[in-house]
């Protein structure tokens, strides 16, 4: 008989290395031998079925467990303890979700991946695990991890178009669209505002900050901070903290920074860090250090000088590991951020061909393409042809990478 290693047996199985440990510390693959530390599996054994499924309410469609779960998962988390909502809450596959959120807002970005990991077999609960873990991903830097999650979420949405899965996967993939300034590549419902398909379990304070941070991409300040502050007006008094409390105050706080509103950006984060830093919910202030250029820091210093170090060494680490995201993202989409005909133009800037030639060629002006070059390099975050060069130009590497 022929063996494999556990190695091998995951990527055959197209499971995580953890659970194919799992299943083989539950003896649940016949005839695995374990020598030493290591295992070794039947060439021929199939990937155990998950009890998980086997024990599915019979008729209960996926559609209907997703949005059972949306709607469990949404209640705002107690204000004197957020902790407190995994008491409150019994069912595991739920409470997991809260483990989740409460880890990616204290920075433990490696709890929320294994909480994705544990819910591998129960679809609902893995597509809602993914708007967290997705972004995890690339705050850890690891583009592999985010590129297997983008897969799921695209056969999601491949497999329900029109349904409320399809609907949620393309709410996630819209929140890494929007999250690295690429909002050619948001859904069209995101920019036209229409959330009709979208489950109506969720909140649509959530919904409508997406919204906002669209905008902020397309530089429509005024808009963005139209859009959040109407978020939150209509708001339900406060009765607990929630995802949105948080971020959509920080959407407030960026787009008046953008608009010259140093005070009212300074009210607002100052409102939005009441909110969050006595928890130790950091993520939402060291993701956009950078962004308010200076003022993040001085309202740490003023109010909060104790958190100033976690979130400055937060965005330290992840800081790096976003650049590094987005460029792997931007040359893998580059086609989908820039227009056919801005695509055309990178190409040709980047090999160096002289502008008035591609002006020539083009029928527009030299002042023209200047401009249309620098919104090319807005949309792709770099500064230069050398930097424009790596996305768009092809290269042999000659080692089969």
């Amino acid at each position: 008989m022929e063996y494999i290693t556990a190695a091998e047996a995951f990527e055959k199985w197209g499971v995580s290395q953890r659970q194919v440990q799992r299943l083989l510390a539950d003896n649940r693959v016949p005839c695995a031998k374990k020598y030493g530390r290591s295992w070794m599996i039947p060439g021929d054994a199939e990937k155990p079925a998950d009890p998980r499924r086997e024990k599915k309410p019979p008729g209960q469609s996926l559609s209907s467990e997703l949005a059972r779960i949306i709607e469990a998962t949404t209640m705002p988390m107690p204000a004197y303890d957020p902790d407190a909502i995994l008491k409150t809450v019994k069912e595991e596959k739920l409470r997991l979700q809260y483990e989740a959120e409460l880890a990616y807002l204290r920075g433990d970005f490696e709890s929320v991946m294994r909480c994705y990991d544990k819910t591998e077999g129960d679809e609902a609960s893995r597509l809602r695990a993914s708007l967290a873990a997705v972004v995890a991903a690339i705050s850890l830097g690891d583009y592999p991890a985010y590129q297997k999650i983008e897969a799921y979420l695209k056969s999601c949405v491949g497999a329900g178009r029109g349904s409320n899965i399809s609907a949620f996967a393309e709410l996630t993939l819209a929140c890494v669209a929007v999250s690295v300034y690429a909002p050619n590549m948001v859904p069209g419902w995101l920019s036209a505002g229409d959330f009709s398909a979208l489950p109506p379990q969720l909140k649509p304070q959530y919904l409508l900050y997406l919204r906002a941070k669209y905008f902020m991409c397309i530089g429509k300040h005024e808009i963005a901070l139209a859009v959040a502050q109407s978020a939150l007006a209509f708001s339900a008094p406060m009765r607990g903290v929630t995802f949105p409390d948080i971020y959509l105050r920080v959407a407030c706080a960026l787009a008046c920074h953008c608009l010259g509103r140093e005070d009212e950006a300074r009210r607002w984060l100052l409102e939005a860090m009441g909110i969050a830093l006595p928890h130790g919910f950091i993520t939402p202030f060291a993701e956009p250090v950078s962004d308010f250029g200076g003022l993040m820091e001085q309202c740490l210093e003023e109010a909060f000088p104790a958190c100033f170090d976690a979130v400055i060494e937060q965005w330290k680490r992840t800081v790096k590991n976003w650049v590094t995201f987005h460029n792997h993202f931007a040359k893998d989409n580059i086609t989908m951020i820039l227009s056919l005909r801005e695509a055309h133009l990178a190409q040709m800037v980047a090999r160096r061909v002289p502008y008035s030639k591609i002006a020539k060629q083009h029928n527009i002006s030299v002042g023209r393409l200047k401009n249309i070059m620098l919104e090319i390099y807005e949309k792709l975050h770099i500064s230069s042809r050398d930097e424009l060069a790596q996305y768009v130009l092809i290269t042999n590497k000659g080692d089969g990478s």
